[in-house]
Order: structure tokens, then sequence, then C-alpha cells
């Protein structure tokens, strides 16, 4: 079996990062992008920090961290986004991915993680939920894609290291 390493995202990254969002964005049920953005959107939109590769031979997944919120009272609360390459699915690089990600995001003062899923992509919502990650509850009818309404159910995790006091 070919060694995986979490590594740091590189902005040289981004063409196989792209590939695989694009391959997430193929399923129908990962998100409401129906194309990927260029790499200087993407960037703007996520957090400078946590951004993760999981590396093989090649990048087979990635994970990254954004705002939900500009007001100050949420800095400490970010959104996951976590991609494994379809010929990778079902062998736990999605799971390494969480795990360094949480460490990472806790190693930089974020004190919640929250996750909005298509109910349909039960394999992310059981990954979360086994990195300690709790139902909120179903957002209904939250947004369309490609013309239709779709639920997303909202998972969070709260660091039980960061924000305690």
């Amino acid at each position: 079996m070919t060694e995986t390493l979490i590594e740091p995202m590189r902005s040289a990254d981004w063409p196989r990062v792209r590939e695989i969002y694009l391959d997430g964005i193929a399923t129908g049920h990962a998100t409401f992008e129906i194309d990927a953005p260029s790499w200087e959107r993407w960037d703007a939109a996520h957090l400078p920090f946590a951004r993760l590769v999981a590396r093989q031979d090649e990048i087979v997944g990635w994970a990254a961290l954004s705002l939900v919120s500009q007001r100050c009272v949420y800095g400490g609360v970010a959104e996951v986004s976590v991609y494994v390459s379809s010929a990778s699915r079902g062998a736990g690089l999605g799971r390494a991915l969480l795990r360094a990600l949480i460490g990472e995001s806790e190693r930089n003062n974020i004190w919640t993680l929250q996750a909005g899923i298509f109910p349909e992509n039960s394999a992310s919502i059981t990954l979360h939920l086994s990195c300690g990650f709790r139902e909120v509850g179903r957002r209904e009818r939250i947004g369309k894609l490609n013309g239709v309404w779709r639920d997303t159910i909202l998972l969070e995790r709260r660091s039980k290291t960061i924000g305690t006091d």
C-alpha cells in the first residue's frame, strides 16, 4: 500500500485539487457549486491555514476551512470542506484529512467546525459523525442545485480544548 502524507496545500497543488473538486461536483451530492472556481477566488474564500492535501504518488484528497461569517463574534467558527478523489474513496483518506484539519483548526483557535452535507451523501455524514461532529438539524430547501431545491444536514464539532473558558 502506498504511504499517504497529509501536508499543507501549496498554490502549485491547485490543478490537482481542482480536479478532485470537479470530481466531487460531478456527483451532485458534494456542493451547491456547479464548477470549480479559479485559484484566486478559491484562495480568497478559504482561511490561510488548515489547507491540507493527502499525497500518495499524487494528490488524492484535500481539506480546507472557510469562515462562516465576517462578524468578529464568529471568528472561531469555520466551515469544513473535505474531498477525496473517486479512485481513492473508502480507504480512510477522508478520515485522515478531517482529523488533521481538526488539529490544525484547534492550533489556530477555531472552537467550532461546521459542515452542511446533502442527506444523500451518507458516507460524508458518517465520516463527520465518526470524527466527533453531531447533527444539529436539517436545513430544508436551503438552496437550489440545477434548479432543484435541496436540503442539507447541518453538523458541528465543538472543540474540547479551544474556547472552553
